[in-house]
């Protein structure tokens, strides 16, 4: 028995595994989380490939990408020896683990990378000054972004809604 998708429901699945896509997210795996999200109550692999008409092995390996990403959680259902799949629903929370996910798999080795990269090229003698300056720059600029994005995760959820809704306006107490 799969889920009723109304019109709607099925073009917002529609477009979030096409955006998956465009963030080099597979498009069933974005699909099936979109369908999670939409869910009211925790869905089975089955009903999943049922109501988006994909093949079950395609549903399991999405389903241990989606689990590994933290955006969905295993739960289990009263009667029912499978396991059911369901999405953080919490779009802050959504967004924050999104965001705790890309910096680990993304940003942390090419961190380190470029930390690599700038002291070689300091001790090698063969890297022209103009190349090791430009790296050095990233460096400075990638550790720049990720203190930004470390202090703006401890801010409490309130706080950066209210900071985020200020948009501009927050930088008239910064100056000019």
């Amino acid at each position: 028995m799969n889920m009723h998708l109304t019109p709607t429901m099925e073009k917002f699945i529609l477009h979030w595994g096409e955006m998956g896509t465009q963030w080099g997210v597979n498009r069933s795996v974005s699909q099936i989380h979109a369908l999670l999200y939409l869910s009211p109550q925790p869905m089975s692999a089955e009903i999943i490939a049922d109501t988006l008409g994909i093949a079950r092995s395609n549903v399991s390996n999405s389903l241990k990408e989606l689990l590994t990403w933290k955006l969905i959680s295993r739960t289990h259902v009263l009667g029912d020896r499978r396991d059911h799949f369901e999405a953080e629903k919490d779009l802050w929370e959504m967004l924050t683990t999104i965001a705790e996910g890309r910096k680990t798999r993304e940003i942390d080795p090419t961190l380190s990378m470029l930390r690599q990269c700038v002291d070689e090229g300091s001790r090698d003698g063969v890297t022209p000054e103009y190349s090791q300056q430009k790296i050095e720059r990233m460096l400075e600029f990638v550790e720049t972004l990720t203190n930004w994005y470390e202090q703006v995760s401890k801010i409490n959820k309130p706080t950066l809604v209210k900071l985020m809704k200020l948009g501009s306006k927050v930088a008239r107490f910064v100056g000019k």
